[in-house]
């Protein structure tokens, strides 16, 4: 056991090595492109190759092949028994040494959660999420949203789909993250990624730990033909992130601790973004 975990940890020690296990635990439940990752981090192709080979030999990271792709994604299993070693053999357990794992003991409050839902332009997925979690649970959550790098202006379409949906969208903005991380900004409980490209940047270390999760789905600004085809691919963003949010609202909170509801989070994030047929 403590020759697998010094393997492990020397296998992290690599700076760049490192930031793939970061980036992959952010993209988590996602399987990724090996060439996503590379572009992501601008590595060399043949150089991520080996890092990667270097990651799954510890199985610390997990390979799958789909087609002519190879996709990786952290073996989350491995990535909690070295926490766990670290904190219980290390830290002895110790609260006081290890507070920020000791904190998944705790239950949440009963009481009005903050919940911020980040995409890169925050005109659209990141915008939908916020409306969607403030109308069906508005008692329940604060909802927020913001962009790595905002667009001056919300997308026309994802406007229409809210108008159409009985949204009101008169306090609807685009944001930049920086927003939530000034000294009077609110607490944050919840913090997920709705897109790919949000998910692989670093984002601030925000204050009190909130719990994350990574709900990336296709970005349906990209989509192309007649306004009609593009208008269907944001009703099909609004209808997968709307099942999402309603999972996540019917989650107990206040029976949950926290490796519950990261769990629980983590399971949302594997709800297809695909309309049902």
């Amino acid at each position: 056991m403590e020759k697998t975990i010094s393997n492990q940890l020397s296998t992290l020690g690599h700076p760049q090595r490192l930031a793939i296990f970061r980036l992959l635990m952010r993209r988590y439940p996602d399987r990724v492109p090996a060439g996503e990752l590379a572009a992501a981090l601008e590595v060399k192709a043949s150089t991520m190759s080996t890092y990667l080979s270097a990651l799954t030999r510890e199985d610390l990271v997990e390979q799958q092949r789909l087609r002519t792709s190879l996709l990786y994604s952290i073996n989350m299993t491995t990535a909690q028994r070295l926490f766990g070693y670290l904190f219980s053999d290390c830290c002895r357990s110790r609260p006081e040494i290890c507070m920020p794992l000791s904190a998944g003991s705790s239950v949440m409050t009963d009481r009005k959660y903050n919940v911020l839902f980040v995409c890169t332009g925050n005109s659209a997925r990141s915008i939908f999420a916020e409306s969607l979690l403030r109308k069906l649970a508005n008692d329940r959550f604060n909802a927020y949203s913001a962009g790595t790098k905002p667009q001056s202006e919300l997308n026309p379409f994802a406007l229409q789909v809210l108008k159409d949906k009985g949204h009101d969208i008169s306090s609807l903005r685009s944001k930049n993250v920086s927003e939530f991380s000034v000294p009077d900004a609110p607490a944050l409980d919840f913090v997920f990624t709705v897109c790919n490209q949000a998910a692989n940047e670093e984002c601030p270390a925000w204050e009190g730990q909130p719990i994350s999760g990574h709900w990336g789905m296709p970005d349906p600004v990209k989509a192309e033909g007649t306004d009609a085809e593009k208008s269907l691919a944001f009703q099909h963003a609004y209808g997968a992130l709307k099942r999402r949010i309603e999972a996540f609202a019917s989650l107990p909170m206040e029976s949950l601790d926290r490796i519950g509801l990261q769990s629980a989070v983590d399971k949302i994030g594997r709800i297809s973004s695909e309309m049902p047929a």
